[in-house]
């Protein structure tokens, strides 16, 4: 079946609409299959468009991920910072708490954060890759304000907090997301049921004890 004409956007607007749908279509086959099962052919037909007419408005399927994965790291941060500056003081377990929650409750962001330093920023040009990188500069520095407010966190402890947790993250949800073969044998045979990870929870221990490690807890003067 041919697939329907796609009229090349002419204008600015036109243009940001198209890639506005590109990343839509894109969001939406991540979430139902995850990040690696989808192609560049999957997100041009979804769109309605030929793979060739997607690569004037983006230069590779990383590409289109690496967007999702700044999208998704403003969209955390922000829900991340509105928990932390509602608290006038808080322990190391409440902030772990937090952060494991609102990451837990992004599976896609998770499934991305994985993917990213693998694949998503190996397959972009350099422009490309230096943007993705300052939006999450800016978003650490951000988040590192909360973090120095309520537990007196230094700069070197900001970025391995923030490392470990988005890291950590992206590790136990593709732990927690073997596929259906795989969580079929893991919950047939009960020696392997360790196998089965429930993001929050572990992720929530691993910064409690990062954190309680560090010494630290006692808000900046």
């Amino acid at each position: 079946m041919s697939q329907p004409a796609f009229q090349r956007a002419r204008s600015a607007e036109a243009k940001q609409a198209r890639e506005v749908a590109i990343l839509d279509a894109a969001r939406a086959l991540g979430r139902g299959r995850g990040i690696r099962e989808v192609t560049l052919t999957d997100i041009a037909t979804e769109v309605g468009m030929h793979k060739s007419a997607l690569l004037r408005y983006f230069e590779t399927r990383e590409q289109i991920f690496l967007e999702l994965t700044a999208e998704g790291w403003r969209e955390w941060s922000a829900s991340l910072r509105a928990d932390l500056e509602a608290r006038a003081e808080a322990t190391p377990a409440d902030v772990a708490e937090v952060f494991a929650a609102t990451l837990a409750a992004r599976p896609l962001f998770c499934d991305l954060l994985a993917q990213a330093p693998l694949n998503l920023e190996r397959n972009v040009s350099l422009e490309a890759a230096r943007a993705f990188k300052l939006v999450t500069l800016h978003e650490v520095a951000l988040i590192g304000g909360e973090l120095s407010r309520l537990l007196g966190l230094t700069e070197q402890q900001v970025l391995d907090m923030i490392a470990t947790a988005t890291g950590m993250a992206g590790a136990l949800w593709q732990m927690a997301s073997p596929g259906p073969r795989l969580r079929e044998l893991y919950t047939s045979d009960p020696r392997l049921g360790h196998a089965i990870v429930e993001v929050e929870p572990r992720l929530r221990r691993i910064l409690t004890a990062f954190l309680t490690g560090t010494g630290v807890g006692v808000p900046a003067p």
